[in-house]
């Protein structure tokens, strides 16, 4: 069991480094691959009430907004809430910026969102279950819950001395620069459950960090959906824009092997 003020303070810490690489234009995963498929997904929501859960510096937060939806958003590192609520001074959006857990929003009301976000954020969050049934409970009727994580079926967790680490092109496996192998100590296996740490050290960071991420499966995933009372409706592997590879070349191997999973599902309408 991890403590939430252990991940909360990790995630404080990295709230600058963090801010700076999605607004500097480093997070290019997101501009040309995991958000073109996602904001497809969500389509026109002018005028619908949203809650964009684990929204970090607020970045696509803002998206919504501007897309002219009224936003709620919430994430339980201080710090980062009061990147968010900066910017949000900056621009006028209208969005209300909380301080909360994903996996209690009890003081948020019940059936009252057209549409619940978590962009490639759920893997972050360690009550995978008590988090979707609060999107679930505060979806009205018919309302959209979308969200977006790492491919359960091709992220690659390794171990070393210290523990588990991810292997995306942060800091084991293959280097995405310069394709070249780094030290690896063992492969994780796919259907263990598990707790580890993503090292960001790739070149183009204005600062190292490091954030807790929790690996589980694609079963897992869906189990909470169900248990939630959801249903889904889509399901789609992104593949990077064309842009995206002829800016960055290292992307192309996501035209074969899918990065990330982006999943919809909906409240059913209730009987009576």
């Amino acid at each position: 069991m991890t403590n939430k003020d252990e991940i909360s303070k990790v995630w404080d810490e990295a709230a600058e480094a963090w801010s700076d690489f999605v607004r500097t234009g480093k997070d290019y995963y997101r501009e040309y691959l995991n958000n073109p498929a996602t904001f497809e997904l969500i389509g026109n929501i002018r005028g619908k009430r949203v809650l964009d859960l684990a929204c970090g510096e607020g970045y696509n937060t803002r998206i919504l907004a501007k897309k002219g939806a009224k936003v709620t958003a919430v994430d339980f590192s201080p710090a980062t809430i009061e990147i968010a609520r900066q910017k949000k001074a900056e621009e006028n959006l209208g969005i209300i910026y909380l301080v909360r857990d994903a996996s209690d929003l009890r003081d948020l009301p019940s059936d009252h969102f057209d549409l619940v976000t978590c962009f490639m954020s759920l893997q972050d969050i360690e009550h995978l279950g008590k988090a979707v049934s609060e999107a679930a409970r505060v979806l009205r009727p018919k309302g959209r819950f979308i969200f977006s994580i790492p491919h359960p079926c091709f992220e690659r967790i390794v171990k070393d001395s210290k523990g588990w680490r991810n292997s995306s092109g942060i800091r084991f496996g293959e280097n995405e620069y310069t394709g070249r192998p780094e030290i690896v100590s063992a492969q994780e296996d796919y259907f263990d459950s598990v707790k580890y740490e993503v090292l960001w050290t790739m070149e183009r960071l204005g600062k190292p960090f490091k954030t807790i991420s929790f690996h589980r499966t694609l079963t897992e995933n869906f189990q909470a959906i169900y248990e939630a009372g959801l249903m889904v409706q889509r399901l789609v592997e992104p593949r990077p824009i064309a842009e995206g590879i002829a800016k960055h070349q290292p992307m192309e191997k996501h035209f074969k092997t899918p990065q990330s999973i982006v999943i919809e599902v909906i409240k059913p309408k209730t009987e009576g």
